[in-house]
């Protein structure tokens, strides 16, 4: 086939792309440097309509339920958290979590599955796994239509080493108690060097791909996220992406559980330390369209590609459909970790679905498996 980019460096790679073959670290960095930006997004939506050729976008019917702010870790990217013994900080009544997930229930309806609870907080040490397992209990005995979609890998890693267990046993609990599946929270870039600055006393980044490994080996499917945009270089985020397609192929082949989505989300500077420690902007939207875009040509394995209107708001999601997106997110009804940074986009699912109609597609409910509902 005749390259379709005239006069352009991006020949070689399109060619590759046509061909079905694999891209390499190489290739991802031409890609983050090629200056014209409709040709990348044009090569990353022919991936994307090769991979899903109806013209549909998914969205799905969730809620976002921090349980508690205390964290004693003290990430430099993070204006959420609160230090154990401060007087703002909070855990969440039982009573508390259930008001806000029937909330979701009333809108989400009763169908199996057809709701997603996402459950994460801080790193508390007055919190074992006991309290989550009796909390994921009740939860499911009283919400048995729900989906709980809890607990990043950081908080996992935290809560075996907390409670003095093996990371397969604490999975392999949480998922008796109740847990389905398991957010991709916690991984910013997956390179020691980033983490170093931004994040320190977070588990390491083989420790966050152990937690994924383990779950999906366990039969439990997971998503996958990566912050940008702090101190990071684009080639970190190569060696991010690729790190998660290699665990990707490793989860295939055994056919058990894997990565069913790559989430992408800008790094919010606004009142951390980060910030304080050297100048550092927001990213900008071109930006976002650039890593969903070179995200959906290098990660071959990885079926759906979700928006991340909380950070970019609504009109970036909505042009990143062009440029390898897939998938609009949940209707998420409270956001707090963000909103901390100063950022603060939420959707009624009516506006999610205009959106999506909008941009030339049609909004199909999924569940978190991603199957589409009626």
């Amino acid at each position: 086939m005749r390259c379709t980019i005239y006069m352009s460096n991006l020949c070689d790679i399109e060619r590759k792309v046509l061909a079905g073959e694999r891209l390499t670290f190489a290739d991802g960095v031409q890609l983050f440097h090629h200056p014209n930006l409709p040709e990348l997004g044009a090569l990353a939506d022919y991936v994307r309509r090769r991979k899903h050729p109806a013209p549909i976008v998914t969205y799905n019917f969730g809620r976002n339920v921090n349980y508690t702010n205390v964290c004693w870790v003290r990430c430099a990217f993070c204006a959420f958290y609160r230090p154990p013994g401060s007087g703002e900080g909070y855990v969440l009544s039982w009573e508390e979590i259930f008001r806000k997930v029937q909330e979701l229930v009333e809108v989400g309806g009763d169908q199996p599955g057809s709701c997603e609870l996402l459950l994460q907080g801080g790193l508390n040490p007055q919190l074992k796994i006991e309290y989550f397992e009796e909390l994921f209990a009740a939860l499911k005995a009283r919400f048995p239509q729900v989906h709980l979609h809890a607990l990043s890998a950081t908080e996992i890693f935290y809560l075996a080493r907390l409670s003095r267990l093996p990371l397969e046993e604490t999975i392999r609990r949480l998922h008796a108690a109740g847990l389905d599946s398991i957010p991709g929270g916690g991984a910013e870039i997956l390179v020691e060097e980033v983490r170093r600055q931004i994040s320190p006393r977070k588990e390491t980044p083989e420790q966050w791909l152990e937690v994924h490994r383990i779950a999906h080996q366990l039969g439990l499917n997971t998503t996958a996220t990566m912050m940008y945009g702090s101190v990071e270089t684009l080639e970190h985020r190569i060696e991010h992406l690729l790190r998660l397609r290699a665990l990707q192929d490793e989860s295939l082949a055994a056919g058990r559980g894997q990565f069913t989505a790559f989430i992408p989300w800008s790094f919010q500077p606004r009142g951390t330390a980060l910030a304080t420690r050297r100048p550092l902007k927001k990213t900008r939207g071109v930006d976002y369209l650039r890593t969903v875009a070179v995200a959906r040509l290098l990660l071959d394995n990885i079926e759906n590609l979700q928006a991340s209107y909380v950070t970019q708001g609504p009109k970036i999601a909505q042009i990143g459909l062009k440029f390898g997106l897939n998938d609009f997110g949940s209707t998420m009804m409270e956001e707090n970790v963000v909103r901390a940074a100063g950022t603060n986009f939420l959707l009624p699912v009516e506006e999610l679905k205009r959106l999506i109609r909008e941009a030339g597609y049609e909004p199909r409910r999924r569940n978190t498996r991603y199957e589409l509902l009626e």
